[in-house]
Protein backbone atom coordinates (compact mmCIF):
# COMPACT_ATOMS: atom_id res chain seq x y z
CA UNK A 1 0.00 0.00 0.00
CA UNK A 2 1.29 3.48 -0.74
CA UNK A 3 2.02 6.33 1.63
CA UNK A 4 -1.52 7.67 1.47
CA UNK A 5 -3.44 4.53 2.40
CA UNK A 6 -6.75 4.76 4.19
CA UNK A 7 -5.37 3.55 7.50
CA UNK A 8 -5.95 6.61 9.66
CA UNK A 9 -3.60 7.32 12.54
CA UNK A 10 -4.94 6.27 15.96
CA UNK A 11 -4.59 9.69 17.51
CA UNK A 12 -4.93 13.11 15.98
CA UNK A 13 -3.82 15.98 18.24
CA UNK A 14 -5.42 19.37 18.11
CA UNK A 15 -8.57 20.84 16.52
CA UNK A 16 -7.75 19.53 13.04
CA UNK A 17 -8.57 15.95 14.10
CA UNK A 18 -12.05 16.13 12.54
CA UNK A 19 -10.66 17.41 9.24
CA UNK A 20 -8.01 14.67 9.21
CA UNK A 21 -10.60 11.96 9.93
CA UNK A 22 -12.77 13.35 7.12
CA UNK A 23 -9.83 13.33 4.72
CA UNK A 24 -9.03 9.70 5.61
CA UNK A 25 -12.67 8.76 4.95
CA UNK A 26 -12.55 10.38 1.51
CA UNK A 27 -9.28 8.58 0.74
CA UNK A 28 -10.90 5.30 1.82
CA UNK A 29 -13.73 5.99 -0.66
CA UNK A 30 -11.23 6.67 -3.44
CA UNK A 31 -9.53 3.36 -2.70
CA UNK A 32 -12.84 1.58 -3.35
CA UNK A 33 -12.99 2.67 -6.98
CA UNK A 34 -12.96 -0.67 -8.79
CA UNK A 35 -10.00 -1.53 -11.00
CA UNK A 36 -12.42 -2.81 -13.65
CA UNK A 37 -14.10 0.60 -13.93
CA UNK A 38 -10.77 2.41 -14.29
CA UNK A 39 -9.51 -0.15 -16.80
CA UNK A 40 -12.69 0.04 -18.90
CA UNK A 41 -12.47 3.84 -19.03
CA UNK A 42 -8.76 3.69 -19.92
CA UNK A 43 -9.40 1.09 -22.64
CA UNK A 44 -12.28 3.05 -24.15
CA UNK A 45 -10.48 6.42 -24.01
CA UNK A 46 -7.28 5.17 -25.63
CA UNK A 47 -9.21 3.09 -28.19
CA UNK A 48 -11.31 6.05 -29.32
CA UNK A 49 -8.30 8.38 -29.47
CA UNK A 50 -6.29 6.08 -31.73
CA UNK A 51 -9.29 4.86 -33.75
CA UNK A 52 -10.26 8.42 -34.69
CA UNK A 53 -6.66 9.14 -35.67
CA UNK A 54 -6.67 6.03 -37.84
CA UNK A 55 -9.91 7.13 -39.47
CA UNK A 56 -8.15 10.23 -40.82
CA UNK A 57 -5.80 7.97 -42.76
CA UNK A 58 -8.41 5.90 -44.61
CA UNK A 59 -11.42 6.36 -46.88
CA UNK A 60 -14.32 4.04 -47.63
CA UNK A 61 -15.06 3.03 -44.04
CA UNK A 62 -16.17 5.58 -41.48
CA UNK A 63 -17.04 4.50 -37.94
CA UNK A 64 -16.98 7.57 -35.71
CA UNK A 65 -18.32 6.78 -32.21
CA UNK A 66 -18.07 10.41 -31.10
CA UNK A 67 -19.61 12.07 -34.16
CA UNK A 68 -21.98 9.08 -34.57
CA UNK A 69 -21.14 8.73 -38.26
CA UNK A 70 -21.21 5.38 -40.04
CA UNK A 71 -20.32 4.75 -43.67
CA UNK A 72 -19.66 1.14 -44.57
CA UNK A 73 -17.34 0.23 -47.41
CA UNK A 74 -13.94 -1.18 -48.21
CA UNK A 75 -11.22 0.79 -46.45
CA UNK A 76 -8.35 2.22 -48.52
CA UNK A 77 -5.61 4.72 -47.78
CA UNK A 78 -6.79 8.31 -48.05
CA UNK A 79 -5.20 10.53 -50.65
CA UNK A 80 -3.46 12.74 -48.11
CA UNK A 81 -2.23 10.05 -45.66
CA UNK A 82 1.04 9.32 -47.45
CA UNK A 83 1.64 13.03 -48.02
CA UNK A 84 1.26 13.66 -44.28
CA UNK A 85 3.94 11.03 -43.62
CA UNK A 86 6.19 12.76 -46.16
CA UNK A 87 5.85 16.13 -44.46
CA UNK A 88 4.29 16.60 -41.02
CA UNK A 89 4.64 13.01 -39.75
CA UNK A 90 8.02 12.26 -41.39
CA UNK A 91 9.87 9.49 -39.57
CA UNK A 92 13.54 8.61 -39.91
CA UNK A 93 14.42 5.32 -41.61
CA UNK A 94 10.82 4.44 -42.58
CA UNK A 95 9.46 5.26 -46.05
CA UNK A 96 6.28 7.38 -45.86
CA UNK A 97 4.22 4.77 -47.75
CA UNK A 98 5.10 2.06 -45.22
CA UNK A 99 4.68 4.39 -42.24
CA UNK A 100 1.21 5.50 -43.40
CA UNK A 101 -0.07 1.95 -43.92
CA UNK A 102 1.49 0.69 -40.68
CA UNK A 103 0.00 3.55 -38.66
CA UNK A 104 -3.45 3.15 -40.26
CA UNK A 105 -3.51 -0.58 -39.53
CA UNK A 106 -2.18 -0.18 -35.98
CA UNK A 107 -4.66 2.61 -35.22
CA UNK A 108 -7.52 0.33 -36.19
CA UNK A 109 -6.43 -3.12 -34.96
CA UNK A 110 -5.05 -2.26 -31.51
CA UNK A 111 -7.96 0.01 -30.51
CA UNK A 112 -10.45 -2.73 -31.45
CA UNK A 113 -8.50 -5.22 -29.36
CA UNK A 114 -8.44 -2.76 -26.44
CA UNK A 115 -12.15 -2.11 -26.73
CA UNK A 116 -13.08 -5.78 -26.46
CA UNK A 117 -10.30 -6.44 -23.96
CA UNK A 118 -8.40 -9.01 -26.00
CA UNK A 119 -4.59 -9.03 -25.87
CA UNK A 120 -5.02 -5.88 -23.82
CA UNK A 121 -1.53 -5.66 -22.36
CA UNK A 122 0.11 -6.29 -25.75
CA UNK A 123 -2.18 -3.78 -27.49
CA UNK A 124 -1.50 -1.14 -24.84
CA UNK A 125 2.24 -1.79 -25.22
CA UNK A 126 2.05 -1.44 -29.03
CA UNK A 127 0.16 1.85 -28.74
CA UNK A 128 2.60 3.05 -26.07
CA UNK A 129 5.49 2.47 -28.51
CA UNK A 130 3.52 4.35 -31.16
CA UNK A 131 2.92 7.19 -28.68
CA UNK A 132 6.64 7.37 -27.89
CA UNK A 133 7.45 7.57 -31.61
CA UNK A 134 4.90 10.36 -32.03
CA UNK A 135 6.30 12.20 -29.00
CA UNK A 136 9.93 11.95 -30.08
CA UNK A 137 9.70 12.37 -33.85
CA UNK A 138 6.40 14.05 -34.72
CA UNK A 139 5.07 16.26 -31.91
CA UNK A 140 7.80 16.69 -29.27
CA UNK A 141 5.94 19.60 -27.70
CA UNK A 142 2.83 17.55 -26.92
CA UNK A 143 4.05 15.76 -23.80
CA UNK A 144 1.01 16.79 -21.74
CA UNK A 145 -1.28 14.85 -24.08
CA UNK A 146 1.08 11.97 -24.75
CA UNK A 147 1.89 11.67 -21.05
CA UNK A 148 -1.79 11.15 -20.23
CA UNK A 149 -2.06 8.50 -22.94
CA UNK A 150 1.07 6.81 -21.61
CA UNK A 151 -0.31 6.69 -18.07
CA UNK A 152 -3.51 4.99 -19.25
CA UNK A 153 -1.55 2.46 -21.32
CA UNK A 154 0.95 1.77 -18.53
CA UNK A 155 -1.96 1.20 -16.15
CA UNK A 156 -3.48 -1.34 -18.57
CA UNK A 157 -0.11 -3.03 -19.06
CA UNK A 158 0.48 -3.28 -15.30
CA UNK A 159 -3.02 -4.12 -14.07
CA UNK A 160 -4.74 -5.67 -17.10
CA UNK A 161 -8.13 -5.01 -18.68
CA UNK A 162 -10.42 -5.72 -15.74
CA UNK A 163 -13.41 -8.05 -15.56
CA UNK A 164 -15.31 -6.57 -18.50
CA UNK A 165 -12.97 -8.09 -21.10
CA UNK A 166 -12.35 -11.15 -23.21
CA UNK A 167 -8.94 -11.50 -21.53
CA UNK A 168 -10.71 -11.95 -18.20
CA UNK A 169 -13.12 -14.54 -19.62
CA UNK A 170 -10.26 -16.49 -21.20
CA UNK A 171 -8.19 -16.40 -18.00
CA UNK A 172 -11.20 -17.51 -15.95
CA UNK A 173 -11.87 -20.41 -18.32
CA UNK A 174 -8.22 -21.46 -18.26
CA UNK A 175 -8.19 -21.52 -14.43
CA UNK A 176 -11.26 -23.79 -14.26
Amino acid sequence: MDTFSAAAPDTQPGPSAGVARGAWKVIALFERIPHSAIALLARFSIAVTFWLSGQTKIEGLVLDPIGRTVELGLPRMSGNAVELFRSEYALPLIPPELAAVTAAVAEHVFPLLLLIGLATRFSAFALLIMTLVIQVFVYPGAFATHGMWAVAMLYLMARGPGRVSLDHLIARRDRA
